[in-house]
Formats: C-alpha cells, sequence, structure tokens
C-alpha cells in the first residue's frame, strides 16, 4: 500500500512574472494512511499553502500532489477562523458538509448529532453561533468536518484564536477522537508543544520559501495524554525542534526587515 498523500517537487509561486514572490519549494513528503503530522515553520513558509494544494483549493506551480482517494471528496478542513455561518443553527452548520454530499436530512441530522455529542455540543444543536464561546464554535466546525468522514483531516491553527486553557481542553479532545478513529490528518500550528502532543510526527519547515528541513517521530506511544507533556523526554523533543526552527524564524524576521 502506497502513501495516502505524496508531494513530489512541488513549488508554488505568486505574483506575476516581474513580481514572483516563491513561496514554497520544492518539496517531497509522504504521509501514511492514519498517520498524524503536524506541520512547523515560521510565518509566511507556505504551510497553509501547501494545505491548500491538498484539500484542492489551490494548485501547485510545478510538481504534483497525489491523494489515495477511496471517496469522491477525500478532505474536509477546519480553518482558524471557525468558518460557521452565523445565520444557520448549530445543527444546520454540521450538517452543511452532508447536505452538499446529497446525504438525506434525516441521516445528515443522525450523523450531525452523533459528532456534536462527541464535541461535548449536544445540548446546543439549536443555537446561533452568536451564542458560543470561541471554543464552541471551533468545536462546531471540527464536528462539521468530522461528519462528511473525510479520509483525510486537514486543519490549519484550529486552536490559534483561543486562550490557553481552552486550546488544551481542545488539543485533548482532538486526540481523544484521533485515537477513536485514526484517520488521517494533516495539521498546522505554530506551537511546538501543540504539536509533540497531537502529532505522530513532526515536519519543520524553512523560512520562504518553505522547504521541509526536518521530520521527527514523536517517540510517546498511543493512547496519548496530556500529561505528556510533563515528562523529561517531551521537553527535550521541544527543545531540539526549537533549535531547527530559531534560525529559520532568525531568517524569516531578518528578510522582513529588509524589505
Amino acid at each position: 500500500m502506497g502513501p495516502k498523500i505524496r508531494a513530489s517537487a512541488v513549488e508554488r509561486y505568486f505574483g506575476t512574472q516581474s513580481d514572483r514572490v516563491h513561496a514554497l519549494g520544492p518539496l517531497d513528503l509522504e504521509i501514511e494512511q492514519g498517520e498524524f503530522v503536524c506541520i512547523v515553520g515560521p510565518s509566511g513558509c507556505g504551510k497553509s499553502t501547501f494545505l491548500r494544494m491538498v484539500a484542492g483549493l489551490i494548485n501547485p506551480s510545478a510538481g504534483t500532489v497525489e491523494i489515495d482517494a477511496k471517496t469522491d471528496q477525500p478532505t474536509a478542513m477546519v480553518f482558524q477562523d471557525y468558518s460557521i455561518y452565523p445565520w444557520k443553527k448549530v445543527l444546520d452548520n454540521v450538517r452543511f458538509g452532508l447536505d452538499l454530499a446529497g446525504v438525506p436530512k434525516k441521516e445528515g441530522n443522525e450523523r450531525a448529532r452523533s459528532y456534536l455529542a462527541k464535541l461535548g455540543l449536544a445540548d446546543r444543536e439549536k443555537s446561533y453561533p452568536a451564542t458560543l464561546s470561541g471554543g464552541m464554535k471551533q468545536r462546531v466546525a471540527i464536528a462539521r468536518a468530522l461528519a462528511v468522514e473525510p479520509e483525510i483531516l486537514l486543519m490549519d491553527e484550529p486552536f490559534a484564536a483561543l486562550d490557553a486553557q481552552m486550546r488544551q481542553i481542545l488539543q485533548e479532545e482532538l486526540l481523544a477522537l484521533w485515537q477513536a478513529d485514526q484517520r488521517t490528518v494533516l495539521f498546522i500550528t505554530h506551537s511546538l508543544d501543540e504539536a509533540i502532543l497531537l502529532g505522530d510526527r513532526v515536519l519543520v519547515m524553512s523560512s520562504r520559501p518553505g522547504r521541509i528541513i526536518a521530520s521527527k517521530k514523536v517517540p510517546f506511544p498511543r493512547p496519548r495524554r496530556g500529561d505528556v507533556r510533563n515528562t523529561a523526554e517531551f521537553a527535550a523533543l521541544q527543545g531540539e525542534l526549537w533549535d531547527l526552527l530559531r534560525h529559520e524564524v532568525e531568517a524569516h524576521l531578518a528578510d522582513i526587515g529588509s524589505k
């Protein structure tokens, strides 16, 4: 069996020929079926650009991104800014992707309610997003993505807008959800702590144009709990990743300062 996601010599440019920005690549990457991969890197290195390529939202300027898909719509995406519809009730928001896929409403409601229950929102299905906290809104967004039961879940800094306590709670909820079904996940984050807690593997990207400069396997066994953060091994891996990342962040800041 081949990889679930394969990127080969991928590059991405933005702008016109006279004012072209080399945003990403060349990048080569393979992600296995059921693997939870986290990508860290300085701002502007192309992390989100690559995620959108996997989602099929944008195309590479060069190279290929291949998905070993079993269904017509193999991916679902969770964004940083919740991206739920304020005029729809919670249940309708979670069912939205199922509606687009032509799933009958009764079946869609049952599946949506199942994921709302898993995310602790069973009692909020008739609420509008304006009445929800930030953490609840992001739970709705995650439930909507999971409800379509994607082969690949794409997450673009989904907890970045939350306070530290809520972020930690949702990290541990996602950890439990993933350990229950082990679908393939590609997760973008600026937090090394988050990447180590959640991931099977952490990829470190360079400053722009983004390339993968390191791939570190997370040594902690599954099922994994939040208290793994308190171990010396966790701190050591975090320090090792920061040593790799520090130079790239400094290069990014120097690039900004020179403009």
